[in-house]
């Protein structure tokens, strides 16, 4: 909104570009998205505990998750609120896929809403069938990935890019394009939802990842740096930067409230909507590999459930304690902050890993 603004006013009145420009907005947005969530969240956490918004805890849990039945959910809210208005105000609205990335966000969001408003109605830490839940997001994630390959005008765009092997040029067909998008989308959304099981976890390992997947979106819109990290150039992802760096500023608001013990959790409306948000970007960017060595705690917290409920369902046997397996550490008798800290370090570890692969790639 503010470039739209700035050429209209330039286009009457000689005005200064410091305001378009791109790392002012990129630092500015940031700020600006944690001041709202830093403002708001108390007036919703009041809200919040008027309606009786409350966490229902699973029963199967941990026992000592039972004291956090009381404490409100949904701050995921908080998160677009202020996500959104600091997107609208500081991007340039004329670029397509920053439109991808919000149409895919508000549509995860309102899955996740109906998720907790389901779960606080019935009050049981189901909410939607899984699925259900599934068969929701593969509408949206299919119609979102068809309509970008319909409008793509960027042959790069649809390169599939291999790590160490850059010089390999795989372009994709929509069928395998629609495949690959919709597997990354649905697994890091859904995985982002696995990991929200602790005060603060997700939201630490969901800013690490946007921190990587901003620094990718910056080196792949810039033709001089694509250039110098052998990666294909695409000349609106750079604008995703802004994306990113709103997102972290939410999540940095958000996680002032949300760290141990937390006085209010994001619910799936939040965990939903951030995990689709890393999954369209990762796409648009053509990051798939790398985000899934960026992302490993997500990696490790979903592979623990499918190899839980797989050695249950055939061998009758449990692997771990409890699924996801930041409960096994919980069960081990790790304290809930040291698991926090130290799933964030690995998180810091994996990014920086990453940033390593990329140079020498």
């Amino acid at each position: 909104m503010i470039i739209i603004l700035i050429k209209y006013l330039k286009y009457y009145f000689q005005t200064s570009n410091f305001f378009i420009n791109f790392t002012f907005r990129a630092i500015i947005s940031l700020l600006t998205s944690f001041i709202i969530s830093l403002y708001i969240t108390p007036y919703f956490i009041i809200f919040f505990q008027k309606k009786k918004y409350s966490q229902v805890i699973r029963l199967d849990g941990p026992k000592s998750h039972f004291k956090k039945n009381n404490i409100p959910t949904m701050g995921g809210i908080i998160i677009l609120i202020s996500f959104i208005t600091s997107v609208i105000f500081w991007s340039d609205l004329y670029n397509p896929y920053l439109w991808y990335v919000l149409i895919t966000v508000l549509f995860y969001a309102l899955v996740g809403f109906i998720d907790d408003y389901y779960k606080i109605i019935l009050d049981n830490s189901i909410g939607l069938v899984i699925y259900e839940k599934i068969f929701l997001q593969t509408i949206i994630t299919i119609t979102i990935i068809t309509l970008f390959y319909i409008n793509n005008t960027e042959k790069s765009s649809l390169q599939f890019i291999i790590p160490f092997f850059k010089n390999i040029k795989i372009y994709l067909n929509f069928i395998t394009y629609l495949i690959i998008s919709y597997l990354i989308i649905l697994w890091i959304s859904n995985s982002v939802n696995l990991t929200d099981g602790l005060d603060g976890m997700a939201i630490i390992s969901v800013i690490l990842v946007v921190f990587g997947l901003a620094f990718l979106s910056y080196i792949t819109g810039d033709i001089q740096y694509s250039k110098y990290f052998h990666l294909p150039y695409l000349k609106y992802t750079k604008e995703l930067v802004i994306i990113c760096t709103t997102i972290i500023g939410s999540g940095l608001g958000f996680l002032w409230f949300n760290t141990y013990p937390a006085t209010i959790f994001m619910g799936d409306i939040g965990s939903l909507s951030l995990g689709s948000a890393i999954g369209i970007i990762t796409v648009l960017i053509r990051q798939e590999i790398l985000l899934l060595i960026m992302g490993g705690i997500f990696l490790f917290e979903s592979l623990s459930v499918i190899i839980q409920v797989f050695f249950y369902k055939y061998k009758k046997y449990r692997v771990f304690l409890m699924a996801p397996i930041h409960h096994h550490f919980e069960l081990k008798g790790h304290l809930e902050p040291h698991i926090v800290i130290r799933f964030g370090i690995i998180s810091l570890i994996l990014l920086l890993i990453t940033l390593s692969i990329l140079k020498v790639s």
